[in-house]
């Protein structure tokens, strides 16, 4: 995880989890994982404010948040006490076990890597999932170079080829670029099952 960003989110993790709470329902993103997702264990990696750990594990896909800022961590459980928090960071994931997901959400996360990140991460969040599961994953499109926003965070203007590259074992069933009706950014957009 970048240091930069990881610090901005520890240092403003109040007011974020407040925007993301406040912001509309990410109907679009609900539609696609009652499409997609089977149930079963899912993890959301990045799980920010816990606002979509929460709306996951009450609607039938029993969920862990992972989030590698203890600050955000701490606003996700004061605001979703009946869903399971824990630190955990891209691109390890340390202490989380290999095929112990039916699904894992990561949801506009991977912008904030490295370049050089984005494969072994997607590779990693692919490995969590078991065998016939779906990952569902998207990232916030930045044209041109690297950006910094305000408060430092990272969005990493990566080729969504590289996402593809680091899902060539997997059937890729949704690959689309987007405009987030709750952020009105472009993103980047693909769902794919591991084989």
């Amino acid at each position: 995880m970048d240091i930069r960003t990881l610090s901005a989110y520890d240092q403003h993790s109040a007011s974020f989890a407040k925007d993301w709470d406040e912001q509309p329902p990410a109907t679009d993103l609900h539609a696609l994982v009652r499409k997609y997702f089977r149930p079963g264990r899912t993890a959301d990696v990045g799980c920010g404010s816990g606002r979509d750990a929460a709306w996951l594990s009450s609607n039938g896909f029993p969920t862990v948040g992972f989030e590698p800022s203890k600050c955000l961590l701490e606003e996700a459980r004061r605001r979703h006490p009946e869903v399971e928090f824990q630190v955990a960071a891209l691109p390890e994931l340390e202490g989380i076990a290999d095929a112990t997901f039916q699904n894992v959400l990561c949801e506009t996360v991977i912008m904030h890597l490295a370049a050089e990140l984005i494969v072994p991460s997607v590779r990693r969040l692919l490995d969590i999932i078991e065998p016939g599961g779906t990952l569902y994953l998207s990232w916030r499109v930045t044209e041109g170079n690297d950006r910094r926003d305000e408060h430092g965070r990272l969005y990493a203007a990566f080729d969504s080829s590289l996402v593809l590259q680091a899902l060539s074992d997997a059937t890729v069933v949704v690959n689309e670029q987007v405009v987030s009706p709750s952020s009105g950014k472009a993103i980047g957009r693909v769902i794919a099952r591991k084989g």
